[in-house]
């Protein structure tokens, strides 16, 4: 019964390496993946990468939980209200797997202080899933400046039709505000490299947009139904695990 329970135990990536093979698991495992903004999105991405079977995890997000987060975000809770995201997340990553290496950054990040974040650790994989536009391109940027693989998420808010949610290069996209206004701040940043994003063809519902002046540099914010950022967060999270 003890060795049945150890098998057990031990299988849990085995089951990731049946379909991906020996030597990718090995990548997986070596690997060291950074995820920015840990709200609807990014958390499901983290999650998926970490059940995965990533062997190192920076985690960064500076948020807590509050109850407008309820209805889509994965830390959200009663019992988690108040509470830090990131280590609300970091509790639950390490419970799935004990073994990662997990670095956890309640911070919130400006421009002055992403290239420290992006020097101080040899990444493989970046996933951007910050929703404020300042922060936002500046890690696009310094990424990019260095060389370091990124995907990074477009707007989920306003949509809710899982079947139009595509990979694209940034330049390509369309009906998102949130690229339109990536876009054009990284053209005055004079960056206009290839970007692998995911977005939603679906024109936004205009009724879900309302003007906010209680969140954090946000002058919008989005009604956003359960499903559609864990959607977008699995996009990140394969495109991601297919590539490492």
């Amino acid at each position: 019964m003890v060795q049945e329970k150890l098998m057990e135990k031990d299988d849990w990536q085995q089951r990731t390496e049946l379909l991906l093979g020996e030597e990718k698991m090995n990548r997986i495992r070596n690997s060291h993946v950074l995820v920015v903004g840990l709200g609807g999105v990014g958390a499901y991405a983290a999650e998926m990468i970490c059940r995965a079977g990533v062997g190192r995890m920076t985690i960064v997000d500076a948020d807590t939980v509050q109850p407008t987060n309820l209805n889509r975000q994965l830390p959200a809770l009663h019992s988690t209200l108040g509470m830090s995201k990131a280590e609300v997340l970091a509790t639950r990553y390490k419970d799935i797997n004990p073994d990662i290496d997990l670095a956890v950054l309640p911070v919130y990040l400006k421009d002055e202080n992403i290239p420290e974040l992006l020097d101080v650790g040899k990444y493989d994989f970046i996933v951007d899933a910050i929703d404020t536009i300042s922060p936002k391109c500046f890690l696009i940027y310094e990424a990019m400046k260095r060389r370091i693989r990124i995907v990074s998420s477009m707007g989920a808010g306003a949509k809710s039709d899982i079947t139009q949610v595509r990979f694209a290069d940034l330049w390509d996209t369309y009906h998102c505000g949130l690229s339109k206004a990536v876009r054009k701040r990284l053209q005055k940043m004079g960056m206009k490299r290839k970007l692998p994003v995911v977005f939603s063809t679906e024109q936004a519902d205009a009724k879900a947009v309302l003007l906010t002046d209680d969140e954090q540099n946000k002058k919008s914010t989005c009604g956003t139904v359960s499903y559609m950022p864990a959607v977008f967060g699995c996009y990140l999270a394969e495109y991601v695990i297919k590539r490492l």
